[in-house]
């Protein structure tokens, strides 16, 4: 199963891309989609919708997992993150793609244990579960967290679907 993770943001948006299940998941590609600050915000949400929906249509992904808690203490930047937010779904949408939401103390718990795991604890999880050695941007480390994440509860959730249908 290919599973695009995603870690929403206006400034800084990771992607990554794992393809496997939960014994055995591979890297595929993970990137961090940067917009300036100085862009209007038609331009920068059009470059972020732009560019996922450019790597749904390359890799396929059977599903996406975004980060769900987009909590901030300053209003405006809540807005602004939840616009891209918005853009990212509605990639996901016009692609067909289902759209899984995993909050951050979840993904820590499902990698590493420990819902108040650190950063780099997460970050070495990733590496250790995906067996690379190269080091990500946070934003994309978080994306293949969040990839990873969806891998081991796609197993229940399949199960949960069938008993809902019988």
């Amino acid at each position: 199963m290919i599973v695009l993770g995603i870690d929403p943001g206006l400034a800084n948006l990771g992607l990554g891309l794992v393809d496997g299940n939960v014994r055995k998941a591979r890297h595929l590609h993970h990137v961090c989609i940067t917009t300036e600050s100085a862009w209007v915000m038609p331009r920068r949400l059009a470059y972020i919708h732009s560019e996922v929906s450019r790597l749904i249509e390359t890799y396929q992904p059977e599903a996406v997992a975004i980060e769900d808690q987009i909590l901030r203490r300053q209003a405006d930047v809540a807005f602004k993150v939840g616009q891209a937010f918005g853009v990212v779904q509605l990639a996901c949408a016009q692609a067909g793609v289902p759209v899984h939401y995993y909050g951050p103390m979840q993904v820590k718990k499902s990698l590493v244990g420990s819902g108040r795991a650190d950063k780099e604890q997460v970050i070495y999880m990733v590496k250790a579960s995906l067996g690379v050695r190269e080091l990500f941007n946070n934003h994309a480390a978080d994306a293949l967290a969040l990839a990873l994440t969806h891998l081991a509860h796609q197993p229940m959730q399949a199960a949960a679907a069938r008993l809902a249908r019988a």
